[in-house]
């Protein structure tokens, strides 16, 4: 699947310059090349009695932008804009034709706004597909059409309805298909998937696939690649006020198909987890992995209450089996976590005490522990040197500083091996994105 970035009409006139400079150009007041007078003269021109209106969602927020629809190695323009009429959404498509910009098509649909616009190659011809999201009225439910430009025309291909969009490539042949969210027929039901793609040079909808949950309880949606190379669309949605539930939908046998749900995909995944963090690619392999709660044994001055997790990751096949990648302990609330060797994971334990986290292990019969080292972070100006601290990583606000015990080097940690694995936790692991 290939994307076209869309670009600001105000940096047209850079990327359309082009020739030599001497020091006196360098200092002289930018000029519009006459390619970029010639298009604004032409959008204006059309643009009468109408207002910009660029989409609000997705990563093509632009009110002016560029793809390559037909094929043909040169972009054409597209302008989203807003009348007062009875189809008010307008898209003003402009070609470059024998050195001019023609005003070729314009798209006219209902709608309050464009809610998000995306670029696809969906079949194996050239140029790209524009798939369109329109807001209409207050409705929970979005509108989409996927055009493409023919023999200069552009022509609707589909709609349909959805309440979020996702342009992937699940099979891996690199064209793009269409994964479209809907909800279900009361606020109760479970959540539906469609995915649209092209076979037999046509573009059709595949099997309907349900969610766990119901739609509006999605907190994160991320495509990527499974253990064995396959690719799958991870949703993370709440159950209650303390788990998530991930979704993991596959096309099996051209089908799609949630492996979560055993009675559709004939496997037993589970993926219920801790409702702060979220499945993605920890070790930068190019794999999503999927995290699960380890209990560590409290020592005997904790309760319940103050009782800590680690975090097993684990990837999928597209079988449905699991393959443990890496053990964590995350502290959410200063922002790192902490890289675990797996044979220790059975007996490490994790106190805090006033900002202190104590990594402790048990012995093999699980009656004492021995500390291992210490964790702190520190504000950067208050910042005071402690003896036998190591610097883990720091940031224009705060340190992060650890304290290794005698005990640690009977266990093979080292300064240099906690620093290797101390990482800062990414933003979006802890609060989502859809």
């Amino acid at each position: 699947m290939r994307r076209m970035k869309t670009i600001v009409l105000v940096l047209m006139a850079a990327l359309l310059l082009s020739g030599c400079a001497t020091v006196d150009d360098m200092y002289a007041i930018p000029k519009r090349s006459q390619d970029y007078n010639d298009l604004q003269v032409s959008i204006d021109k059309a643009m009468t009695n109408l207002s910009y209106s660029a989409p609000v969602a997705g990563e093509n927020r632009q009110s002016v932008q560029m793809a390559d629809l037909d094929g043909d190695g040169t972009a054409e323009y597209l302008v989203f804009a807003k009348d007062s009429n009875e189809r008010p959404l307008k898209i003003l498509v402009f070609r470059n034709v024998d050195g001019r910009y023609d005003h070729v098509d314009t798209l006219e649909s209902n709608g309050t706004a464009f809610d998000q616009v995306e670029y696809v190659q969906l079949d194996e011809k050239p140029g790209l597909e524009i798939v369109i999201g329109r807001q209409v009225s207050d409705q929970v439910f979005r509108s989409m059409t996927v055009y493409t430009m023919d023999s200069g025309k552009v022509t609707q291909v589909i709609s349909d309805n959805y309440t979020k969009l996702l342009p992937v490539d699940m099979n891996g042949d690199g064209t793009g298909e269409l994964f479209l969210i809907k909800p279900g027929q009361t606020d109760a039901d479970k959540g539906v998937i469609s995915l649209y793609g092209v076979r037999n040079g046509v573009l059709e909808r595949s099997n309907e696939a349900d969610m766990s949950q119901p739609a509006d309880r999605i907190k994160r949606i991320i495509s990527g690649k499974l253990q064995n190379g396959g690719n799958a669309v991870y949703i993370a949605s709440t159950v209650d006020e303390s788990t998530l539930i991930t979704d993991v939908f596959v096309l099996h046998d051209g089908l799609m198909t949630n492996m979560t749900l055993s009675v559709e995909s004939g496997t037993s995944v589970k993926t219920m987890r801790n409702y702060y963090i979220y499945a993605d690619d920890v070790d930068d392999d190019g794999v999503v992995e999927l995290p699960a709660l380890l209990n560590m044994k409290p020592v005997s001055s904790q309760t319940n209450s103050d009782q800590l997790h680690l975090i097993r990751w684990y990837a999928l096949t597209a079988s449905g089996e699991e393959k443990d990648k890496m053990y964590t302990f995350h502290n959410f609330l200063d922002g790192w976590y902490l890289q675990l060797e797996e044979d220790l994971v059975n007996r490490i334990t994790v106190t805090m005490d006033s900002g202190v986290y104590r990594f402790c292990v048990w012995d093999t019969d699980f009656k004492n522990t021995e500390e291992l080292l210490r964790i702190t972070t520190h504000s950067a100006q208050s910042l005071t040197e402690q003896e036998g601290a190591v610097v883990l990583t720091r940031t224009d606000a705060v340190v992060y500083t650890a304290i290794l015990t005698p005990y640690a080097e009977k266990y093979g940690i080292t300064q240099e091996s906690v620093v290797y694995n101390f990482r800062l936790i990414h933003q979006d692991w802890k609060t989502g994105e859809t």
